[in-house]
């Protein structure tokens, strides 16, 4: 833990400049993205030689994927999760608990993720384990960690739901809120799950989203960046920034082998873990309402096949050409790397969005 070493002197040392937040998160992002270059081509090579045939691919899908992607191996979130622990652990303070709640929520989805992928892939169909089951494991993992934070929140803010640019503006969820935190948790787990449908449509809003939340995670941990900006500090979350750099490291690394044509797809094990981090970062930061606005486009993806379902179960009829809506565009004749890449702009637009909020009075 590179962050202890600066604990061996209380004068001024070289090793001092591991106390600064901003430079262990330059070297978690550093590390991170190093670790998956450097590994994943051996990553790759060994989960296509262990998957064989690779991700079914959805036969109700685009047909241009079922010549397109066939064959390509899945259960790239763990290049990703790798990476980032790797760096978490090497950067980030070991006694902060909330970088061991995100860890937690993050290892416990991708668990849940890595799972059905292998489903998945032994049994060659896109259907992995119970989805209701599936459910009640990721709101277990997300209850158990909503209640850890409550425990460490400040008193003031414990079970509090805070509003945006209401700066003074406080609801008190009661016991209730540990079920609002559980559903912000599994509900950004899963809606990034349902954005990881085309080449590095979904790891770019990730990394988009963890850059806005870390560097709200380090003003809210900031009392006088939280005092100056009006919003309600909570001490020790800045470290939060740490894990955030991590992920957009390792994410950039994967970014390189799931660009167009993509050599390897992140599967649940990477959109579920990435998903649950997020939220629980959200949650810690008491910036559950920012996450909806920041990770609009992860909203808009599981909107649309909610929508398309609840339509055709009460109408017969369908809204979408095809959900989650990435398909909807693809149908109606956008070519892939187009729907991408403005989906990633309208992330971009969203995050800044989001930053606004912290100012706005």
């Amino acid at each position: 833990m590179l962050y202890l070493l600066s604990d061996l002197s209380s004068a001024f040392t070289p090793l001092n400049v591991f106390r600064y937040i901003t430079f262990r998160t330059g070297g978690a992002l550093f590390t991170a993205g190093l670790f998956v270059f450097w590994f994943g081509p051996w990553i790759i090579s060994l989960l296509r030689i262990r998957q064989g045939k690779g991700q079914p691919i959805r036969e109700d899908g685009p047909q241009t994927h079922l010549l397109t992607k066939r064959g390509t191996p899945t259960m790239g979130g763990l290049m990703i999760l790798a990476g980032a622990v790797v760096a978490i652990l090497l950067w980030a303070n070991p006694r902060n608990h909330y970088v061991w709640v995100t860890l937690t929520v993050t290892l416990g989805f991708g668990a849940i993720g890595f799972y059905d992928d292998y489903l998945k892939v032994t049994k060659q169909s896109h259907k992995g384990f119970s989805g209701k089951f599936r459910l009640a494991l990721e709101a277990v993992i997300a209850m158990a960690a909503c209640f850890t934070v409550a425990v460490y929140s400040p008193a003031a803010l414990q079970n509090q739901l805070a509003f945006p640019v209401f700066k003074d503006a406080l609801l008190n969820l009661g016991w209730f809120y540990p079920l609002f935190g559980a559903f912000v948790i599994v509900g950004a787990g899963n809606s990034v799950n349902m954005t990881d449908g085309l080449d590095g449509l979904a790891i770019v809003p990730v990394m988009i989203a963890c850059g806005t939340f870390g560097f709200i995670a380090y003003l809210v941990g900031n009392s006088f960046t939280a005092s100056y900006l009006q919003v309600n500090y909570v001490r020790d979350t800045g470290e939060l920034a740490v894990v955030c750099g991590a992920v957009i490291g390792a994410g950039l690394g994967f970014l390189w082998f799931n660009a167009p044509p993509a050599q390897i797809f992140m599967g649940d094990t990477g959109s579920l873990a990435l998903g649950g981090l997020l939220g629980s970062i959200a949650v810690a930061t008491k910036h559950e309402i920012v996450l909806a606005i920041v990770g609009g486009l992860f909203v808009l993806e599981m909107m649309s096949v909610i929508i398309q379902v609840a339509s055709f179960k009460l109408t017969g009829k369908r809204v979408f050409r095809m959900a989650p809506i990435h398909h909807h565009f693809e149908q109606k004749g956008w070519k892939e790397p187009q729907v991408v890449i403005r989906f990633w702009i309208i992330a971009v637009i969203l995050a800044m969005a989001g930053l606004a909020t912290l100012k706005l009075r």
